[in-house]
């Protein structure tokens, strides 16, 4: 792909379901589902992950009876970009992310501080990328009092960060323990109110509906208004980027909550815990050690059931039942 492009139209063989015995039918379903692997949450149930809807229904006969149907026709499918990242910190390589192209500065400030490499914003002294060069690679310099003080993270040799992988190694994951805070009480929410939120997040999403391929993070502060929202390729890399906007427009200390479009891994708990926000409700399940990480840190995780049913994982406290 082209650097810098979010999506990219890709040419592809689209066949019919008479011709399901196809070969080509075949390679073209595994191209599609390789597509929609990572996007375990916004795909409907009843729908067969291996046949794009909106395609499918036009050219079913039974949806068009009168129409006459080519059993093989060349589609223009638009595909998520995914590129590396290098985020270099004191003039040195500290991890390479595959992510989608955008938002770059944000994504490296929410991606420090998720990190640990920075507590506030004054802890950085430049951030960015030089626009005639590469915008795949990011430099971030501290404040020498903020160098001084983690300097044993600036020890860590750098790390290539997967798109579905957003912390790696036994040695980060205690480095993060050690300067992760419980949640604070107060913040309430209704419980009608948090399927309001949860409807926002499509309503924003532009990258989805057109490559079945993103994931996305939107935080809202305590009067339930949005204060930062990101796709990405990634699910870690989504919320770092909505954090970092949020972090770096200085509204991230009212962040109270954060939809996801994904399950709720452990370092989604960390990067959250970190930014303040104590409150996330995600597409689907989190994972056993997320549960764990978020009852610990005094947050609450919950994510939608059937219609109209809320599942709470942890932190019933803070959503109000009428």
């Amino acid at each position: 792909m082209s650097p810098g492009k979010k999506t990219q139209f890709y040419k592809s063989l689209q066949c019919t379901k008479e011709d399901i015995n196809s070969p080509d039918r075949n390679i073209d379903l595994n191209i599609d589902s390789n597509i929609d692997s990572n996007i375990d949450s916004n795909i409907d149930p009843n729908i067969d992950p291996e046949i794009d809807p909106e395609i499918d229904s036009e050219i079913d006969p039974k949806n068009n009876p009168d129409r006459t149907v080519d059993p093989d026709r060349t589609v223009d499918l638009e595909l998520i970009g995914e590129e590396p990242f290098l985020i270099r910190i004191e003039d040195k390589s500290y991890s390479v992310v595959m992510r989608t192209p955008g938002d770059e500065v944000f994504h490296g400030a929410g991606f420090c501080l998720g990190e640990g490499i920075v507590d506030h914003l004054g802890d950085i002294k430049t951030i960015g990328y030089d626009k005639n060069l590469d915008s795949n690679l990011i430099d971030i310099w501290l404040t020498p009092q903020r160098r001084k003080k983690i300097s044993h993270l600036l020890k860590r040799s750098s790390y290539v960060s997967q798109t579905s992988c957003g912390i790696c190694g036994k040695k980060m994951l205690e480095d993060l323990n050690q300067i992760l805070a419980p949640a604070k009480n107060g913040f309430e929410i209704e419980f009608n109110n948090v399927f309001s939120c949860i409807d926002k997040l499509s309503k924003n999403q532009k990258l989805y509906p057109r490559t079945r391929g993103s994931h996305a993070a939107l935080i809202f502060d305590n009067d339930l208004e949005v204060i930062s929202f990101a796709e990405d390729v990634g699910r870690h890399n989504a919320l770092d980027k909505a954090v970092g906007k949020a972090f770096m427009d200085g509204t991230l200390c009212r962040a109270a909550l954060v939809v996801l479009s994904s399950r709720i891994s452990y370092e989604l708990v960390q990067k959250a815990a970190r930014a303040g926000i104590p409150m996330m409700i995600s597409h689907s399940r989190p994972t056993a050690l997320a549960a764990q990480m978020g009852k610990s840190l005094n947050m609450t995780l919950a994510f939608p059931g059937k219609t109209s049913e809320l599942i709470i994982v942890c932190g019933e406290n803070r959503i109000k039942r009428v």
